[in-house]
């Protein structure tokens, strides 16, 4: 994309948002990707779309959807609607799905799994597709699933992402928090965090020549004061705690932890992910 039309597609972005004259003169300096984080999928502008755009969902959707995929499942479809998996997965003969549905941190009833990246085994995934519909984490997939590219992120795989994006350099980049029920999450936050200073450090640059907003800074800031502990972000943070109550611990525990898989989870159709990298032998990193 030639510098004018660059130019053209990060005003596009940014006249959605309210900035003051001089942030406008730093935010439109024709600098090769510009990073947007959203703390919420309804807080993304709804006139204009990303090149690229990353849904999170730490604890747990797109942690799970992560292993499913590097144990070798076929492909993740995603739904925000229960009946609508039911409806859809019922076309799959048993033997070739799994339909994982997960609300408020608890399975759902009649669903094959719930929510658990640890239930994501190569001897319980590999070959199938998992169906799969959260309270957060699909719901954020949907909507952005209409970007040219569709990531799905987690702290497990953020190097994977973030070398993606440093091999393609889409121009405007979303990172796209699914929050809880509409309210910020720490967990996203900080992994959109990790993102960004992953790409500022492979680049080399200072961050202000990547950043879009004024949420790039602030994740960013968290990432840095807790990326010698995430665990204990987690705990801080109300869906930890809740998973807390839930006894789930070890999810917890698996969620927290950076770079441990080199999967990259990518939007083939709306709403259906494919890994990007070849499925490999995860029992170390589930056990």
């Amino acid at each position: 994309m030639d510098s004018g039309c660059r130019l053209s597609r990060i005003i596009s972005i940014a006249s959605t948002i309210v900035l003051t004259p001089i942030e406008w003169l730093t935010l439109t300096r024709l600098y090769p990707m510009k990073l947007f984080v959203f703390h919420t999928p309804e807080l993304t502008p709804a006139e204009v779309t990303a090149d690229c755009a990353i849904a999170v969902d730490v604890l747990r959707a797109t942690s799970t959807m992560a292993t499913a995929l590097a144990a070798g499942a076929e492909a993740v479809q995603v739904f925000s609607d229960l009946d609508k998996l039911l409806h859809i997965s019922a076309s799959w003969e048993p033997h070739k799905r799994i339909r994982a549905g997960e609300r408020g941190g608890s399975k759902v009833e009649g669903f094959d799994v719930g929510n658990s990246p640890l239930d994501c085994t190569p001897q319980q995934v590999a070959g199938k597709r998992l169906f799969i519909s959260t309270t957060n984490g699909t719901r954020a997939l949907e909507a952005i699933q209409a970007a040219p590219t569709v990531l799905a992120a987690a702290l497990i795989n953020r190097q994977a992402v973030v070398d993606y994006l440093l091999q393609t350099q889409p121009d405007v980049v979303w990172i796209v928090a699914s929050g809880w029920e509409g309210s910020f999450s720490l967990e996203d936050t900080v992994c959109a965090g990790a993102i960004a200073h992953g790409l500022q450090t492979s680049l080399g640059c200072p961050l202000e020549e990547l950043v879009g907003n004024d949420e790039v800074l602030g994740a960013v800031a968290l990432f840095q004061q807790w990326q010698q502990n995430l665990l204990a972000l987690m705990h801080y943070a109300s869906h930890g705690q809740r998973l807390a109550r839930l006894h789930l611990l070890e999810d917890m525990k698996y969620c927290a932890q950076l770079d441990i898989l080199d999967t990259l989870p990518i939007q083939q159709e709306p709403g259906v992910l494919v890994n990007n990298r070849q499925p490999v032998a995860i029992a170390a990193a589930i056990s």
